[in-house]
């Protein structure tokens, strides 16, 4: 069975900066995209940014200059960097991985959600 687990969310003043993390743990053959998506109250989940086993990444428009996503292979976790936050980056945050799994499945994985608040 696989996990993915968040951290890092929490209250921070606009303008200001955090960092998620999203650990992967179980059985499983190989990681290949990972990323992170959220969704505000009210309104649908949305991708923030993506990056595949060769570190190629991709982000959405409003994301990019201000985020900034990376991965550890080595321990099969992935990282957001958000800096010059702002209110309406306010969310909860999920983190994504589409994994290899035995004998051969690949599977769509989701995390449980971090909540970030931008406010003064």
């Amino acid at each position: 069975q696989v996990q993915l687990v968040e951290s890092g969310g929490g209250l921070v003043q606009p303008g200001g900066s955090l960092r998620l993390s999203c650990a992967t743990s179980g059985s499983f053959f190989t990681i290949y995209t990972m990323g992170w998506y959220r969704q505000a109250p009210g309104k649908q989940r949305e991708l923030v940014a993506t990056v595949n086993s060769d570190a190629n990444t991709y982000y959405a428009d409003s994301m990019k200059g201000r985020f900034s996503i990376s991965r550890d292979n080595a321990k099969n976790t992935v990282y957001l960097q958000m800096d010059s936050l702002k209110p309406e980056d306010t969310a909860v945050y999920y983190c994504n991985a589409v994994i290899l799994m035995p004998p051969s499945i690949r599977g769509d994985y989701w995390g449980q959600g971090t909540q970030v608040t931008v406010s003064s």
